[in-house]
């Protein structure tokens, strides 16, 4: 498409050579994996420059998970939502179910919030089936008093209380469903940045409505934060033997990468076959070589005992 090739074609900075950038060009970074999915990168590129970008959020997040990442820039309008309303306020938002009217529904079975908390009522599945209900499981996250803890499920005060004197500030949350993590973090003062993909569900748009960062982005990407500087990193459920090994031991390091001397990283009901997690994942883990200030392992049964799956719960600090 003629708008792929204006974006990737390299452009001459307008006052040449630049001694900071060490180039006298900059190009567009698109991913090698978009050249793999030909005819949906066309499509995507199809479009009126200036005017309406398609209603296409289900070929966008095909490529994402497709290794097209970033996705190329259009240079054309995002749909709105038809009587988009004001975004709730600070705190009232952190708790409170969004308008249906400021969701676009249209790559969705659901086209409302109603629908999305019905769901749990079914045999159906769906990820993070009653994330959405922010007056069920959602509202008991996490939450309890730092001495509540012990088991597989910890509390914000429990872990931050590893780490006294107010240093966790800023963080990452990785595949964090609805939000509620960042929530419950930032009720405690602490900033963190989101990471989840459209799942059958607007999450991208229900965590921005509730007033925290969404990023639209797959476990497959180098994480944008620079070295050592988040001070946790969490994960509930992703980070888990669905993952490729090869892509998990790379995952692993970019965390480590990110977390600053003595960051936290938080594996929160990381999951796995019981052969696996001592053959496996345990030494993957531990050759990180990080402190562990919590580590509790328990069986996971919610698919039948018969599976002998299990659920590790890590609270691991880096070294300085």
């Amino acid at each position: 498409a003629d708008e792929f090739q204006k974006l990737v074609t390299p452009q001459m900075l307008p006052l040449g050579f630049s001694s900071q950038l060490k180039t006298d060009a900059l190009t567009s970074p698109v991913g090698h994996a978009c050249l793999m999915h030909k005819e949906d990168l066309e499509e995507y590129m199809q479009y009126k420059a200036g005017e309406l970008c398609p209603d296409d959020e289900s070929l966008t997040q095909k490529l994402l998970t497709g290794g097209c990442e970033p996705l190329p820039r259009r240079r054309c309008f995002a749909r709105l939502p038809a009587g988009y309303k004001e975004p709730f306020p600070v705190p009232k938002s952190f708790w409170t179910s969004p308008p249906d009217e400021n969701i676009i529904w249209t790559a969705y079975t659901c086209k409302s919030f109603e629908c999305l908390n019905a769901r749990k009522k079914k045999r159906i599945f769906a990820d993070c089936l009653d994330c959405f209900d922010l007056e069920g499981r959602e509202s008991e996250r996490w939450a309890g008093s730092a001495t509540a803890g012990g088991g597989l499920d910890l509390s914000i005060e429990e872990v931050l209380s590893f780490k006294p004197g107010g240093s966790i500030r800023i963080g990452l949350d990785i595949g964090g469903g609805s939000g509620t993590f960042a929530v419950r973090m930032r009720e405690h003062n602490v900033t963190i940045v989101t990471t989840t993909l459209n799942f059958d569900g607007p999450f991208n748009s229900f965590i921005a409505l509730r007033g925290v960062i969404p990023l639209y982005l797959t476990v497959s990407q180098r994480f944008p934060f620079f070295d050592n500087t988040l001070d946790i990193v969490h994960s509930m459920h992703v980070l888990s033997n669905w993952i490729p090994l090869g892509m998990l031991d790379f995952i692993l390091f970019d965390i480590d990468r990110i977390l600053r001397p003595g960051g936290i990283l938080w594996l929160d009901h990381f999951f796995c076959i019981e052969n696996q997690l001592n053959e496996v994942y345990i030494p993957m883990i531990e050759r990180l070589g990080y402190k562990k200030l919590r580590w509790t392992v328990g069986k996971k049964l919610d698919r039948g005992p018969e599976l002998m799956e299990r659920y590790l719960t890590a609270v691991l600090e880096k070294p300085f």
